[in-house]
């Protein structure tokens, strides 16, 4: 048996009878080293998708059994969270994230990295360099969705791009912006997060100061209806918005101006781990002001309360 953190009917539990996963032969078994709670696994919580079963999906840890991988065995890893058939069109494609049979750690019919063990494919893992601290490892997956935006839009130099919101997701997309060299504007009032990002050059804007119309591209990364219709007002004809949140309900849009100014939407969520990975090895990306907590997993009531308050970044879990 092993402690975990369960999720059902919207209410969060630690539970110390969960029986230990079983490893299928191409899978590892992983001892988690550090995990960390996201805006995802909030919106669980509230109900945004059904989901039952043990939370979390940001990990570090270690692999200590590999059936049919035995030298991964001891090496300490982090793992990309959708396990995909390989058969179906969009695997065979080339579109693994969106196979039409995945399960998803610790989202969708599979359990996840908020426990003492976990399992995953082996051909999701990616080692950790020693150089690589536990703190900064378990930053591996959402960095890698903020460099998902690039993979998907070249951001020039001489782009203007507005970010809308500069929470947990946000800060690591204003830092990999900044990599950029673009002219980056970020929508927030509070003086913390400005204060984390000062370090970008970014320049910080209020509500009643949104330039309109005027900027290339617009990452939205609140998650909020309001945060879709701010972006709305401030990015140019023919421009980009960038949708870097899933959102709880429906969100009512203006179709007819999307079409009329011809905008062009990107949903973006998993990226590339590799990339972020060599990022946080060369130090270009500073995780370490973003952790404001850390908790045993039996304390996890405590971690979720205050994850879920406004301006609280990184809360991090622990064995």
């Amino acid at each position: 048996m092993m402690d975990g953190i369960w999720l059902e009917n919207q209410n969060v539990s630690f539970r110390q009878n969960l029986p230990m996963p079983h490893a299928d032969p191409s899978e590892a078994l992983i001892q988690l080293r550090l995990a960390g709670i996201c805006s995802t696994d909030l919106e669980l919580v509230k109900g945004y998708y059904p989901y039952t079963g043990i939370l979390g999906h940001e990990f570090v840890g270690d692999v200590i059994q590999a059936t049919e991988h035995e030298d991964w065995i001891g090496k300490r890893v982090v793992g990309e969270i959708n396990i995909s058939c390989g058969r179906c069109n969009e695997c065979l494609a080339g579109r693994p994230t969106h196979c039409v049979g995945r399960t998803v750690l610790g989202i969708s019919n599979k359990n996840g990295a908020f426990a003492n063990y976990l399992t995953l494919p082996v051909e999701n893992l990616h080692l950790v360099p020693d150089n690589i601290s536990d703190e900064q490892a378990v930053f591996t997956e959402p960095l890698a969705a903020a460099l998902e935006i690039h993979e998907q839009v070249q951001i020039r130099p001489t782009d203007r791009v507005l970010l809308v919101g500069a929470g947990r997701l946000g800060q690591l997309i204003a830092q990999t912006m900044s990599l950029t060299g673009c002219e980056l504007l970020v929508l927030t009032r509070r003086e913390k997060q400005q204060k984390l990002l000062e370090s970008t050059g970014a320049r910080f804007i209020e509500r009643g100061t949104l330039p309109e119309h005027t900027m290339d591209v617009v990452i939205e990364a609140t998650g909020s209806p309001d945060g879709f219709e701010i972006a709305r007002q401030a990015v140019r004809p023919r421009g980009t918005i960038i949708l870097k949140s899933t959102y709880h309900g429906n969100l009512e849009l203006d179709m007819s101006r999307i079409v009329v100014d011809e905008i062009q939407l990107i949903g973006s969520r998993c990226g590339p781990f590799p990339a972020a990975l060599k990022l946080l090895s060369t130090n270009r990306v500073d995780t370490q002001p973003l952790i404001d907590a850390c908790f045993p997993l039996k304390k996890c009531l405590e971690a979720f309360q205050l994850a879920a308050q406004p301006g609280i970044f990184k809360v991090l879990l622990k064995p």
